[in-house]
């Protein structure tokens, strides 16, 4: 779906806030309410929108460690790996990626002894080969909504 201006302003206030009504997007907008409806409906439709959340900020919930773990999986076992680590809770990102490793995860966790548990139950996993854990010292930027 190619974006003209008006869906990529409704796109804009929707980043900015999810809440914010029709009608308030309307008039940022300078469209009608209808328009407004229509738009969204379609971009939902599309698969551009893919739902509605919440911005958590994750250290006051006391997820105090966030890693990004590089993984090596067999060969050929790439996609069934990457769908089972997908599943663990703290898990928020999975990347196939290019270069040494085959994916890289982003995580979260209260403890040293949750990350030692999630680096263990990675190694155990059938194919993975090797993991290589960074644990981020200090998150300058963790945005996601991008336009």
């Amino acid at each position: 779906m190619e974006l003209n201006e008006v869906d990529s302003k409704i796109l804009k206030a929707l980043l900015e806030d999810a809440r914010f009504s029709s009608r308030q997007i309307a008039k940022t907008v300078g469209v009608s309410v209808g328009t407004v409806l229509s738009r969204i409906k379609k971009m939902e439709d599309e698969g551009l929108i893919k739902g509605y959340s919440v911005i958590l900020n994750h250290e006051k919930l006391g997820y105090e460690l966030t890693v990004v773990t590089e993984i090596t999986v067999a060969k050929g076992k790439l996609v069934e790996t990457e769908a089972e680590i997908a599943k663990i809770p703290n898990v928020c990102s999975v990347y196939d990626v290019t270069g040494l490793t085959d994916a890289v995860i982003i995580a979260k966790f209260k403890s040293r002894e949750d990350l030692g548990a999630f680096t263990k139950r990675l190694l155990n996993l059938p194919y993975v080969e090797r993991t290589n854990t960074h644990v981020v010292l200090n998150t300058v930027k963790e945005n996601f909504r991008l336009l």
